[in-house]
């Protein structure tokens, strides 16, 4: 019994862990990982609903450095930041260099400068065509005896060729659009020389201003200049001259008189051939083109274009009395 009393009392005390076998610290990575998945789904909504714009600024916002946004400059090295110069030339002083820049230096093109060289340019072939027409009327039998009613010039448009009628030998039949055996001889040469050019061509008949007995109720000069004009046209293609160098064939009748102190004279009779340059050309074939007015600019120019062309005033006509037809 007294040995019972002597035993030794053995106190076991456990250990109790809070993070069982895996611990605790998955907890604070997958926070981490929760908090980095929403940052970035923020930032993709963000991205999503900023405009253009803004996006720019922002991109222009971290993309400029400190010392440029402090001190001004396109560029850290920049000539008017504080210190000058930069890059890999040191011995540079005006402006930043970077590595493989090219110090050729940049063209300047002026394009009104180039606009008024090719026109002059087009201005000396036209001359030149001229001076090529003038010598073939001189050199070629056939053209020799109408030299007289060849009449070449250079107008706005480009260079003109008339054929106009004399008191004895008109170019076409009595009030009608057939062409007379010389008019055609005329014409076929002219074609072999305007082949030769790039230039395209328009076309206009013309009368003298003695009516028909009937007025302009039925055929009239109008018609008897278009029809003259297209009878020329035809009579060129047959003389050998491309069909699509033609951009326009139109009849005057008498209102853009050659003699306009003589209405009735015989010279007032003619057809004109104009040799158009780039200029006349581009305006026949965007006549169509629509006015674009949505600027002031635009709209001031369309306003001055209309203005100058009502103010453009028609060669006089001396009214006659009806009589009948007579040469034309």
């Amino acid at each position: 019994m007294a040995d019972e009393g002597l035993r030794p009392i053995i106190i076991k005390r456990i250990k109790k862990s809070g993070g069982g076998h895996h611990g605790g610290a998955w907890k604070i990575a997958y926070a981490d990982f929760v908090t980095a998945m929403m940052a970035f789904f923020l930032l993709m909504w963000l991205l999503g609903s900023t405009t253009k714009g803004d996006l720019q600024g922002i991109a222009d916002f971290f993309s400029t450095p400190l010392k440029v946004a402090m001190a001004g400059g396109s560029g850290s090295g920049d000539s008017s930041s504080v210190i000058k110069g930069g890059g890999k030339d040191m011995t540079r002083i005006d402006g930043q260099q970077k590595k493989g820049e090219d110090l050729t230096p940049a063209k300047n093109f002026n394009l009104k400068a180039a606009e008024a060289e090719l026109e002059r340019q087009e201005v000396n072939r036209l001359k030149a065509l001229k001076e090529r027409i003038e010598k073939a009327i001189d050199t070629i039998p056939g053209l020799q005896q109408f030299k007289n009613q060849l009449l070449i010039d250079i107008t706005t448009e480009g260079l003109r060729i008339q054929i106009v009628d004399e008191k004895n030998r008109p170019m076409f039949a009595l009030a009608r659009a057939e062409l007379q055996s010389y008019t055609k001889v005329i014409l076929h040469e002219i074609a072999k020389i305007l082949n030769d050019i790039p230039n395209r061509i328009s076309l206009s008949g013309h009368t003298d201003a003695t009516p028909y007995s009937s007025g302009e109720k039925s055929y009239s000069n109008w018609e008897l200049s278009s029809d003259r004009a297209n009878a020329s046209r035809r009579e060129l293609i047959a003389g050998g001259m491309a069909e699509n160098k033609v951009l326009r064939v139109v009849g005057l009748s008498s209102a853009v008189l050659f003699d306009s102190s003589d209405p009735l004279n015989p010279i007032n009779r003619r057809i004109s051939i104009i040799v158009l340059n780039k200029k006349a050309e581009d305006s026949i074939t965007q006549e169509n083109k629509k006015v674009d007015v949505s600027d002031k600019e635009s709209a001031q120019e369309a306003v001055e274009t209309a203005v100058n062309a009502q103010q453009v005033k028609p060669a006089p006509v001396a009214p006659a009395a009806p009589v009948a037809p007579v040469a034309r």
